[in-house]
């Protein structure tokens, strides 16, 4: 379950319809009724949020999102998107990363999710990150 307030449209989440999940993309929210609208690849459905699952930040998924891997000789593995830079201290362990864009840099010391992580890259850059 994702709660409603950490959704915003474009983020991309795994939505449950009759225990099928699919990958979708937020497209609008109802904060009066509680309810999100995701368009998955069979259509666009409002969901609860306990009818929606975060997905797991991954190397897949941050090559989906446009990042490409950079090798620079230091310790752990950096991504990039532009200047947008995000580093893992170990290669393919996600519980602690550095992002950063211009002078906003944040040490998080958690797994982020999809979701998270294009939240923060929106507040960094004011640019949405969509696949």
């Amino acid at each position: 379950m994702i709660r409603l307030n950490e959704l915003h449209p474009g983020n991309i989440v795994l939505a449950e319809y009759e225990g099928q999940k699919r990958e979708g993309v937020v497209t609008e929210l109802n904060h009066e009724d509680k309810e999100v609208c995701v368009e998955t690849d069979v259509q666009e459905f409002w969901f609860s949020p306990e009818q929606l699952y975060p997905i797991p930040l991954s190397e897949t998924q941050l090559l989906k999102l446009g990042f490409e891997e950079k090798h620079d000789g230091q310790p752990g593995t950096k991504y990039m998107k532009n200047s947008f830079r995000l580093q893992l201290a170990q290669p393919g362990d996600f519980s602690s990363l550095d992002i950063w864009w211009r002078e906003d840099r944040r040490h998080l010391k958690h797994s982020l999710y999809v979701h998270e992580l294009q939240n923060h890259y929106y507040q960094m850059t004011k640019v949405e990150l969509n696949a």
